[in-house]
């Protein structure tokens, strides 16, 4: 690859990285601004402007690509990168702004550079892929390029592509072909995007559907996806699809099924089956990208319907795991949106591109050196780490903490801030209810994992919903016996999580829930917590319980003799725990069975919606 291919490259790849996380962004803040009109209302104007803005970013491309040349994507390109430095700024509508003219200039670079630049394409798709993989490998499933301390390398890369911008205008001289996408191909496009960005390129969430360990799932990923790196796998893929009707139909078929075993099934086949489907979506990009299927005019047509793609099946997605709130149909129905996109990207390919674009640029054999070196961190990143010890033999702090999905009452994304709030209250046990392991609407983050590896504990975890949103429970500690269990919900799933701590003096049962809101019967959903936690004790049973202490609801669990630890200590008036800025309600508990309380409070933490209650108990 000469110099100037080289740096072409390496701004087709920095346009696209950038495009991905202003979409996790963006798609993050209307997550905010929609929860907010959904559950405290009223709806208001900005609910419906901020979506018809982004609406407008993403038809930009069809409306204003044909007006832009060749010699503007340097100039694109250092827009997008400018506007990008606003997503490390942890404040909602900086980052809604920073990512809407991230898309709106990413969108134009995609429709021009596809038109000029198509030969570049792929395997730039591919490689901003993988540093996405890598980014938010290092920030233990949370993008470090979303941090504050990042913006200097992100100015550091703003000032790169302008230099890179200017050392092109003096070394490319020749003539550019001017081609086309279709229909077909932005509708593909955009499915392969949907695929990637909400799934496929998130290791976290092919390990939480299939339930199999991080820690094998990230390199693993990392390595089939880089491998379309080396340019003799990626140009061979190409050809053989191009060449052969028969494996472009067995492609698409692979990734059709990959994505349904991955939903259906877990442990090894899931894996397998979810890994397969990475390397044909990848595949069949290239084949996709290769081609030039209509006039250079409907290129920006063609990235439109790409993003207004990925915007539908983005809500749809969201829906899914809003059901009850929003589209009851949805329920257990996000394994339709997959089947759809993954359609839509095999099968719509199987028509066939008559017309070929520019010969396809491969890089070096060199690429292998940090390929390897991002594989050897990705390994080391990922390692299982060993939980530290009880704080004392003699007693334990055990708290219950709806984290609220990673996001404080204003929307900014708090992890960080939680991991410091149970560090700094010393807790041994956290049950912790509303938990994302890799969202689109809360940064593809792996809550659960983050607060494990941060605080070096041990989780166990829950899906009730769409396997990427649930429950969990923190201890420390050697590895305990841990069982779980769903609870009948008329709206949305809940269950329940038993822990069995055998590293303390006596065993301790430990369970943690969260019970539904209102319409949802939740006197049955307490009943079948109570059956699953049986006459086990001593015992502790904490949640976000969505009731008081007057409520039947608690009335049940002090019938199964749990006590609060607030009235055995006479504590007078008892601090409530919802919402966490100034406080009204008291919804949170953890009860205790057959266990003495040395100490109960609540923090004043306001990382999160609700505070964070904890309790000080002796051991028996």
């Amino acid at each position: 690859m000469t110099r100037d291919k080289f740096v072409r490259f390496a701004e087709w790849t920095s346009v696209i990285l950038f495009f991905f996380q202003a979409l996790r962004v963006i798609f993050s803040v209307l997550f905010g601004i929609i929860y907010d009109g959904v559950f405290e209302g009223p709806f208001t104007s900005w609910l419906v402007i901020s979506i018809l803005l982004l609406l407008f970013a993403f038809l930009c491309p069809a409306l204003f690509s044909n007006r832009l040349g060749y010699h503007h994507l340097s100039t694109l390109a250092l827009l997008t990168a400018l506007a990008r430095v606003t997503l490390s700024i942890n404040v909602s509508e900086v980052r809604y702004w920073g990512a809407l003219l991230t898309l709106l200039f990413g969108g134009l670079y995609l429709a021009v550079a596809l038109r000029f630049l198509r030969h570049f394409a792929a395997i730039s798709f591919v490689a901003a892929l993988c540093l996405d993989q890598f980014l938010r490998l290092l920030g233990h499933t949370y993008d470090v390029g979303l941090r504050g301390w990042w913006i200097p390398v992100q100015l550091v890369w703003v000032v790169l592509l302008f230099m890179g911008g200017t050392v092109l205008r003096e070394w490319e001289k020749e003539e550019r072909t001017n081609v086309g996408s279709g229909i077909s191909a932005g509708l593909a496009l955009g499915s392969f995007i949907f695929l990637q960005t909400s799934l496929l390129s998130l290791p976290n969430a092919i390990a939480r559907w299939s339930e199999a360990s991080y820690a094998v799932v990230a390199p693993m990923l990392l390595v089939l996806t880089a491998v379309f790196l080396i340019p003799s796998i990626s140009m061979r893929a190409a050809a053989a699809l191009g060449s052969k009707h028969i494996l472009r139909f067995s492609t698409s078929i692979v990734l059709i099924l990959g994505l349904m075993a991955g939903y259906f099934w877990t442990d090894f086949l899931a894996v397998i089956g979810l890994l397969a489907a990475q390397v044909a979506s990848i595949a069949l990009l290239f084949y996709l990208l290769d081609g030039a299927t209509a006039k250079s005019q409907s290129t920006g047509i063609s990235i439109s319907l790409t993003l207004v793609i990925v915007l539908a099946l983005i809500f749809l997605n969201a829906f899914a795991f809003t059901y009850p709130y929003t589209l009851p149909a949805l329920r257990e129905m996000g394994w339709a949106i997959y089947l759809f996109a993954g359609i839509v990207e095999g099968l719509v390919i199987l028509s066939g591109f008559a017309e070929k674009g520019e010969e396809r640029i491969g890089l070096s054999n060199s690429v292998l050196v940090p390929i390897v070196l991002a594989i050897v961190i990705a390994i080391i990143f990922v390692w299982p780490i060993q939980a530290e010890h009880y704080s004392s033999t003699a007693s334990l702090r055990i708290a219950t903490y709806n984290i609220h999905y990673g996001y404080d009452d204003d929307w900014h994304f708090t992890l960080e801030e939680l991991a410091e709030t149970i560090e700094e209250n010393d807790c041994d046990i956290v049950a912790m209810q509303e938990v994302d392991t890799g969202r689109m609407t809360s940064y593809g983050a792996d809550d659960a994992y983050y607060l494990a590896q941060r605080l070096k504990m041990n989780v166990v975890y829950l899906p009730t919903v769409e396997h990427l949103t649930g429950i969990g429970v923190l201890y420390r500690g050697p590895k305990a016996t841990e069982s779980m269990q769903w609870l009948s919900s008329l709206q949305e799933q809940t269950g329940i999580i038993g822990v069995s701590l055998e590293g303390v003096n006596n065993p301790l049962y430990v369970y943690g829930t969260w019970l539904g809101l209102s319409n949802e019967d939740t006197l049955r959903q307490i009943s079948e917590a109570l059956d699953f936690i049986g006459d086990r004790t001593p015992a502790v049973f904490g949640a976000d319980f969505n009731a008081h202490y007057e409520d039947q609801e608690s009335q049940a669990i002090r019938d199964a003799d749990f006590v609060d630890p607030f009235t055995q200590l006479g504590i007078d008036p008892v601090p409530n725990t919802s919402p966490a800025v100034d406080p009204e309600k008291r919804i949170d508990f953890v009860w205790i069975r057959d266990l003495v309380a040395t100490n109960a409070w609540v923090s004043e933490s306001l990382a999160s919606d609700h505070r964070m209650v904890v309790v000080e108990v002796s051991l028996p």
